[in-house]
């Protein structure tokens, strides 16, 4: 043999590996793609008054096993001898973005086009048989990319405290804490939940490497199946016409229709994503430009913060919105007279000196 083949640990070591025309990304770490917002508006729930009384009554009582067993009872678990389509495609994304495991994935009957993931020690993915028969294979491995991302983000343990307490009924009473915090609860919980939304919005991508094709799960999710008779570029004009708004009471109309929505509007993730793109986030992550798990830093409280703070403030300045373009307005008049009033009693306080 004139050339020798490359050892095996060579092989190994490659950042990301190029297979079926896709690229795997070899110990990313799920703060890569996570949202400024995502992260702390977690941060945020983590303070919520009796939050942790709450979690310790679910996680130390059967909750979990529980919601495994209703589905597993209920719904079709895929295999590689049933829905192995899907079985497929999950095994496809856990290789994409790295997964320490392969989640199981229960096909539920239902004709809305939804998904999810739940579980804490043991996360599952649930897929509504609409997405199973309407979804052609790309766009269907999006969405698993999506929820594969929840898991792989941490976001499981609330999104199923979340789905305990809408669902739980008559066992609410038996929680620990009063009526009203459970209210609090819940509204921090569905806060956090929209912002995690935006944040699997770019694993599914990274797993799907097609921004056409998340574009037209978004479409698909917000007008049904029928993609002949819906144009990308209209829904993206008609995203456009949402964000600019007529006058400031449109701002209050949004936030009240939004506010105890379980995902953000298609159009508002749609806009998101693609802002993701065109700013140049994407192409990073294919480039091979993205942090590992090996890498991964301490939580840095004051830095998510800090982050989600900037992304508002450049999400206020790109909209058209009249009450977002007010609340910018007031947040930079008010930023300049702190920097007046630093300078002026600095320099008093110079000159005393």
């Amino acid at each position: 043999m004139i050339f020798p083949l490359l050892p095996a640990y060579i092989v190994a070591m490659e950042e990301i590996k190029e297979r079926e025309g896709r690229k795997y990304f070899t110990e990313i770490s799920p703060t890569a793609w996570e949202h400024p917002a995502d992260r702390a508006a977690l941060h945020a729930l983590k303070q919520v008054p009796g939050l942790d009384e709450v979690l310790k009554f679910f996680i130390g009582g059967t909750g979990e096993k529980s919601i495994r067993l209703l589905f597993m009872a209920s719904s079709v678990r895929a295999t590689s001898k049933q829905f192995s389509r899907v079985h497929k495609l999950t095994e496809e994304a856990t290789s994409i973005l790295d997964a320490p495991d392969m989640p199981d994935v229960f096909v539920t009957q239902s004709p809305m086009l939804n998904a999810g993931a739940i579980g804490v020690r043991k996360p599952f993915i649930t897929v509504n048989s609409s997405m199973v028969s309407m979804f052609d294979d790309e766009e269907l491995l999006a969405v698993i990319g999506h929820e594969l991302g929840h898991i792989i983000s941490g976001h499981v343990l609330y999104k199923t405290l979340l789905w305990f307490l809408l669902n739980a009924g008559i066992f609410l009473m038996k929680l620990p804490v009063g009526q009203l915090a459970i209210f609090g609860i819940i509204a921090a919980l569905r806060e956090w939940d929209r912002k995690s939304e935006l944040s699997s919005d770019r694993a599914g991508l990274l797993t799907i490497q097609d921004p056409d094709v998340s574009q037209r799960v978004l479409m698909k999710l917000a007008g049904g199946t029928s993609l002949e008779e819906m144009n990308l570029d209209e829904f993206l004009q008609q995203a456009e016409d949402y964000d600019t708004g007529e006058n400031i009471s449109d701002g209050v109309f949004k936030f009240m229709n939004l506010v105890w929505q379980s995902h953000p509007f298609p159009v508002m993730r749609l806009a998101a994503l693609k802002q993701w793109v065109d700013d140049g986030h994407y192409q990073k992550f294919m480039d091979g430009d993205y942090k590992r798990r090996s890498e991964q830093e301490q939580e840095d409280i004051r830095k998510d913060f800090e982050d989600a703070a900037r992304e508002y403030q450049d999400e206020f300045k790109r909209s058209k919105d009249p009450l977002a373009q007010t609340i910018s307005r007031a947040s930079e008049t008010m930023e300049d007279v702190r920097k007046r009033a630093e300078d002026f009693f600095g320099n008093m306080f110079k000159q005393q000196q």
